[in-house]
């Protein structure tokens, strides 16, 4: 084909996102899409020379919380770096909107305590010119950034703004409640919204420890907005869901919300994760997805490709001691000050001598010490279980308390420590690459833009490619496998078919990739939030240039000034 286009990729290994076999091609953009592969006889403004990288869909993150960075922020990183170009927001049944202005403190205490967000951030950052889901939509759509985003209608602002304190308190819904919350969905259906999302998980809280307003919701309150969306004349709408907590061979919980979906015939996405002491047994969850699927209802599970867990250390929301009443005393000191009080003897006495206790789960379980291994600079995801903090404590004949206590103040205090609290089955990622092999299964439970001061696992796609696909001893992925998980399966997991995959007409989103080269750089703090705050961040090594809609967002890993990512509505035919 020949003429003139805006840019054409030249020579390079081309793995278009559904799974077939890579192939050695060009690639021509025009007016921010593809429109030809193959050999490209024409020339582009731009040219690049992809020999020896491989060229990919722009991935696609299934499961964020940027709903606060995408308004503050006009860059949605760590995903932007690590090679994402689409990124679902709302998800876990918490946001931002629809909120009054009485409500506003409300809904920031949830998503400090359900994704940790310092109140701080969100009180400076956010801009609240939104009442109802369409002007936050609209909210959204004024703003400038690196990447698309699409939103889900988020459960819990629905019920606070639909009942006030009663759906705070998560008493059931009357008729006039349900009619009252239908129509606000449906307004947020034809306003683009991709579905809804809702949680019952009562990991799950407000930062006072009280439960979200979805938990327990009843199902017949959720097929009521469900229904309600998908009657709004503004095309497919899917429910996006954290199960309640169970083991997940036991498909009890899982079940009633999969028979609703059926009921309704939307498509739907779920969390699925590992219990460390469970194995792979989920075979019946996976049983009723694969049912679904046979009746002709999309509906895929969410599988994080690492380890769930936390960072933890002394500069980090979380650690050991946090919550033990002779750390909290000096727990206010700058880190300088802070280490030299837990040096002296008597200090560090008092701290192991007293009692743990929070209201929040997650700081609980940040002391599985028999899982909580060391950062290096070069992050170890599949760690040895003999590298854990137990193991260390054991062959000093130490308590594990006081094993970690002694690395958290060595040096200048700032060693970071991963705690594995699930997907580490057996303790290996064994059960993770059986799951990523068969249907209905996609990566996501990245978060980003949640939990700054614990998680940065929005890194996942590099993860894959350098863990998964190249350097795992054992059981590997085949690089079209990986890439169609990040890109095709996704894209398809969200009803989003103008972008996924390497195909004339579909959106130049695209990622030039130095395979070899790809590697994981070990998380760091920076201070770019809202007032001041602080959160971790992740880069990568190996992304030779990122487009999105086929202009380059980066290159060789340094952002570049283009903005070309939209708020992307879902609505009829789209």
């Amino acid at each position: 084909m020949s003429g003139q286009f805006d840019l054409v990729i030249r020579g390079g290994t081309i793995v278009d996102g559904t799974g077939g076999e890579p192939f050695i091609g060009d690639l021509a953009v025009a007016g921010g899409k593809i429109v030809a592969l193959g050999s490209i006889e024409g020339t582009g403004r731009e040219e690049v020379d992809a020999k020896g990288l491989i060229v990919t869909p722009g991935f696609v993150d299934v499961h964020t919380h940027y709903d606060g960075q995408a308004i503050w922020s006009d860059r949605l990183n760590p995903s932007s770096s690590h090679g994402v170009t689409t990124a679902l927001i709302g998800n876990c049944g918490v946001g931002f909107a629809p909120c009054r202005q009485e409500d506003h403190e409300r809904l920031i205490e949830m998503m400090e305590g359900v994704e940790d967000i310092p109140g701080a951030v969100m009180a400076e950052g956010l801009a609240w010119t939104w009442e109802t889901f369409p002007q936050f939509l609209d909210a959204l759509d004024s703003k400038q950034r690196d990447i698309d985003v699409v939103a889900l209608l988020p459960h819990s602002p629905l019920r606070v703004y639909a009942m006030g304190e009663r759906g705070a308190r998560r008493e059931p819904a009357t008729a006039e409640d349900l009619a009252r919350m239908a129509e606000i969905a449906a307004e947020a259906a034809r306003a683009g919204a991709i579905g809804i999302s809702t949680s019952r998980t009562q990991i799950h809280r407000t930062i006072s420890g009280e439960l979200i307003p979805s938990y327990e919701a009843d199902y017949a309150e959720l097929e009521h907005i469900l229904r309600a969306m998908n009657a709004a004349g503004a095309g497919e709408k899917m429910l996006q869901a954290v199960p309640g907590d169970a083991d997940p061979d036991d498909a009890s919980p899982f079940a009633e919300i999969m028979a609703m979906v059926e009921r309704v015939g939307a498509p739907a996405t779920f969390t699925l994760g590992f219990g460390n002491e469970l194995g792979s047994r989920w075979g019946a969850s996976k049983a009723l997805i694969d049912k679904a699927n046979a009746q002709g209802i999309r509906v895929t599970a969410q599988v994080h490709p690492k380890p769930i867990g936390l960072i933890i250390g002394l500069g980090m929301t979380n650690h050991p001691f946090t919550q033990k009443p002779s750390y909290r005393e000096i727990a206010h000191l700058p880190l300088p000050e802070r280490l030299a009080e837990m040096r002296k003897p008597e200090r560090k006495e008092r701290i192991l001598a007293d009692p743990f206790d929070s209201t929040i789960p997650l700081h609980n379980m940040g002391r599985a010490f028999d899982r909580t291994f060391p950062m290096q600079d070069r992050p170890v995801y599949e760690p040895d279980p003999a590298d854990s903090v137990a193991a260390e404590a054991a062959r000093r004949g130490i308590s594990p308390e006081e094993a970690i206590y002694d690395m958290l103040i060595e040096g200048d205090g700032t060693r970071m420590f991963l705690v594995a609290l699930a997907n580490f089955p057996d303790k290996s990622l064994d059960a993770i690459g059986k799951a990523m092999k068969l249907d209905h299964i996609v990566p996501g439970l990245g978060d980003g833009g949640a939990h700054y001061g614990m998680i940065c696992d929005a890194s996942y796609p590099t993860f894959m490619l350098q863990h998964w696909v190249r350097d795992r001893k054992g059981d590997r992925l085949p690089l079209q496998t990986a890439v169609r998980l990040l890109t095709g399966a996704s894209a398809d997991a969200l009803g989003l078919h103008d972008r996924g995959r390497l195909a004339a007409g579909m959106k130049a989103d695209i990622n030039i990739i130095d395979s070899d080269r790809v590697a994981l750089h070990a998380p760091h703090v920076v201070r770019d939030l809202p007032a001041g705050g602080s959160r971790l961040n992740q880069l990568a090594d190996g992304y030779v240039a990122t487009f999105v809609a086929g202009q380059c967002i980066a290159r060789n890993g340094k952002p570049t000034e283009a903005r070309p990512g939209r708020l992307v509505r879902k609505r009829s035919g789209s």
